[in-house]
């Protein structure tokens, strides 16, 4: 079990750090460029794989390694300032009235198919 341990260990963590290195945006590569890390991961497998996560990528909060605010990670809508700017701009009455007007077709669809619906069963009633 140990045997197989010592050979899955490095093996998992080079693919590992050769996957995050394929899928990391170019701008957070740091030292060499993106090809370069990913042969250094290659050929020297356990001594690349950790090269590349101590050294090769830009590590920290999300959304802070840009300089600021939001600058390239995910905000929560409530703390994205161009979130809550658009729902102020679409305004409650703007919904209410979309709604309202929605409301008035889906009425006038309902009763349209119930009258159809009723005069087919009052023409099958005279057919039989």
């Amino acid at each position: 079990m140990l045997r197989a341990l010592l050979f899955i260990l490095p093996l998992a963590l080079m693919i590992y750090a050769f996957i995050d290195c394929l899928n990391t945006p170019e701008e957070e590569v740091k030292h060499l460029p993106k090809p370069v890390w990913a042969i250094v991961i290659l050929l020297f497998s356990i001594v690349g794989a950790i090269g590349w996560i101590v050294a090769g990528k830009e590590r920290g909060p999300r959304g802070r390694a840009g300089g600021g605010r939001g600058a390239g990670g995910w905000v929560a809508p409530d703390d994205n300032p161009e979130f809550l700017k658009s729902l102020k701009d679409d305004g409650p009455g703007a919904k209410a009235e979309d709604d309202d007007d929605l409301l008035k077709d889906w009425e006038a669809d309902l009763r349209r198919r119930e009258e159809e619906l009723k005069r087919r069963e009052r023409g099958e009633e005279n057919e039989a």
